[in-house]
């Protein structure tokens, strides 16, 4: 008789323990692009979105989501962080990061970040210390980020290829990775500007890369190539006041731009990313 009496208590406690399991394994951090600090170092105008991602918490995900948005673990910037990498540019974005920001900041740099034909190692040897080298990577809550340099031709096009050196870095960190391991991809170039995605994804193969972020046009947009996931950051250079909210649980990931000063989600045409994954575990 005891035996049956525990049943429902078991039950409960599997229910409860994979409940538990779920919100250790749920990943939530932001996205931004192109905050092109300006060369004088005042970052005023980024303010407002920093201050935004620092009181998100709390507001209710859309009903497809449910819930609210717990604090952010961290907010990945998809470069050209300074408008011109001056000295000035350099230390006003540190100082917002170090100052202003409430949880840490990844980022990888942009065309406009190495001065592109007037060159300046400023943001290179920024990124260097503060990350240990230009393309790095890093693991949370089970989830692998990449963040991949390629350098930019600045006697190019706006699109252009990811270079074979970021290539070769994604190919050999992709190699010390179990097959199943999910891993996110952050790099300069999105989607639309990025010519040699074809290599992109064959240098993937069959890894579990459940999204590629990007910036450099400036707007959020969500799209798909070959079965690849690629998802674009807003701009503060944008009209828009947008960054993008991120959810990743064992099953599910979410991607929505939110408006601050709208105070609403961004929902039309190719913004919103909700898809199945395999997660981590």
């Amino acid at each position: 008789m005891k035996n049956v009496l525990l049943k429902p208590a078991l039950v409960l406690c599997l229910l409860l323990t994979g409940v538990v399991a779920e919100e250790a394994t749920t990943l939530t951090f932001y996205g931004w692009s192109d905050q092109h600090t300006k060369t004088s170092g005042d970052t005023s105008s980024l303010h407002p979105f920093v201050d935004a991602m620092n009181t998100m918490a709390g507001t209710a995900w859309p009903k497809s989501v449910g819930g609210q948005v717990p604090k952010p673990a961290f907010v990945i910037g998809a470069g050209d962080i300074t408008e011109w990498p001056t000295n000035a540019a350099m230390k006003g974005y540190d100082a917002l990061l170090n100052t202003r920001l409430k949880f840490p900041a990844y980022d990888i740099l942009g065309n406009h970040d190495d001065g592109g034909r007037a060159f300046s190692p400023t943001m290179i040897n920024w990124l260097k210390k503060k990350h240990g080298s230009l393309s790095y990577t890093f693991e949370k809550s089970g989830v692998v980020f990449i963040g991949l340099w390629s350098k930019f031709d600045p006697k190019g096009k706006p699109a252009q290829p990811l270079t074979k050196e970021a290539l070769d870095y994604l190919r050999e960190q992709l190699a010390k990775l179990p097959r199943e391991k999910p891993v996110v991809i952050f790099t300069h170039l999105c989607h639309d500007a990025m010519t040699n995605r074809d290599e992109l994804v064959d240098t993937i193969g069959k890894s579990n890369v459940i999204m590629v972020l990007g910036g450099h046009y400036h707007y959020s947009s969500v799209n798909q190539y070959r079965g690849l996931t690629f998802v674009q950051l807003p701009s503060p250079k944008s009209k828009f006041t947008e960054f993008t909210v991120f959810q990743v649980t064992q099953n599910r990931l979410v991607a929505i731009p939110y408006d601050f000063s709208q105070k609403t989600w961004v929902t039309g045409p190719k913004k919103v990313l909700d898809k199945k994954i395999k997660g981590p575990r």
